[in-house]
């Protein structure tokens, strides 16, 4: 039911075609002597949005969790694209520690971050806490990037104009926001809790354009595709099974990072900054995603949350 449901909530039946909806989008775009800083690129869509970028002249920071596997990763960029300006950064987004240590080593590190793409995730995992005490997959794919954007974002206004890109999920549209229990400690549906930290990713890059608004610093968010990764390593086995029949309706992680790399290259974005994109294109987000109440909600509770003041 969740595999039928995550295809076919992913665009009209007109687009389920894979010849259709998978197609890569192409751009000749060159990043030379900018830095683009990735999370979760070591594997999946990340790894591909970094050698994509890394093929276009950027330096890549790949700002991993998994040591062994980002060097892995990286060696395969570099052998691919020849670029050797591409460096590894322990990140562990389930540790305000770690993201706070992060963040300090980059900012003495890189003299600019032009691109942040916020892409590290996990998905409709059992129920567990951070290290923090957040909900999983709220504290992931949400409260971590939310910290993680924070603690950097004057070093990417230094380095205007400059783009923040949100890897969210159609899955936003599957909940509403659940403000009285954000943190799931009544309640744990996985399902959900994946979508409303889905939710809260294209409500912080709403936010978060209209908070930058006139610094040069514009703010994307986007549905990538249902991709083959492994994302879906937490799902039971028939889900799993199902979706390797099915492949036919799912994009590879090429075609699945190219909506990501769409949103950090092309050309004349800055007045859609707060948008939300997908297939390469402005896409519509569900009702609740466009409620700036909610929005300023979610950015009161999660900077309580984190501990943080961020007018």
């Amino acid at each position: 039911m969740v595999f039928y449901t995550f295809i076919f909530s992913s665009g009209s039946s007109g687009r389920m075609y894979h010849s259709v909806c998978c197609n890569r989008w192409s751009s000749d775009e060159r990043l030379d002597g900018k830095t683009v800083l990735i999370t979760g690129a070591n594997t999946g869509i990340g790894k591909e949005t970094a050698r994509d970028l890394a093929r276009r002249g950027a330096r890549i920071v790949m700002a991993c969790r998994d040591l062994e596997r980002a060097e892995e990763a990286r060696t395969d960029i570099l052998q691919d694209t020849g670029n050797e300006n591409i460096a590894i950064r322990k990140l562990d987004l389930s540790d305000t520690k770690s993201i706070r240590a992060f963040a300090e080593l980059i900012i003495k590190e890189e003299k600019q971050v032009n691109i942040l793409i916020n892409n590290a995730g996990i998905m409709m995992c059992p129920f567990s806490k951070t290290v923090d005490g957040f909900e999983l997959q709220l504290g992931v794919n949400h409260l971590g990037h939310f910290l993680l954007t924070h603690l950097l974002l004057d070093l990417i206004k230094r380095s205007a104009p400059a783009r923040i890109v949100v890897v969210a999920s159609v899955a936003h549209t599957w909940t509403g926001l659940r403000l009285d229990d954000v943190n799931s400690e009544r309640s744990y549906d996985t399902m959900k809790a994946y979508g409303q930290s889905k939710l809260a990713n294209v409500l912080f890059a709403r936010s978060l354009a209209k908070r930058l608004h006139g610094t040069g610093v514009s703010v994307f968010s986007l549905h990538p595709g249902v991709v083959q990764s492994d994302l879906w390593r937490h799902q039971h086995q028939c889900i799993q099974v199902a979706v390797k029949i099915f492949r036919i309706f799912t994009k590879t992680t090429v075609e699945g990072a190219q909506t990501t790399i769409y949103c950090a290259v092309e050309p004349g974005l800055e007045s859609q900054s707060g948008g939300y994109f997908s297939d390469c294109a402005p896409a519509r987000s569900s009702r609740a995603a466009s409620d700036d109440d909610s929005a300023n909600k979610l950015w009161e509770i999660s900077c309580n949350m984190l501990g943080i003041t961020w007018q």
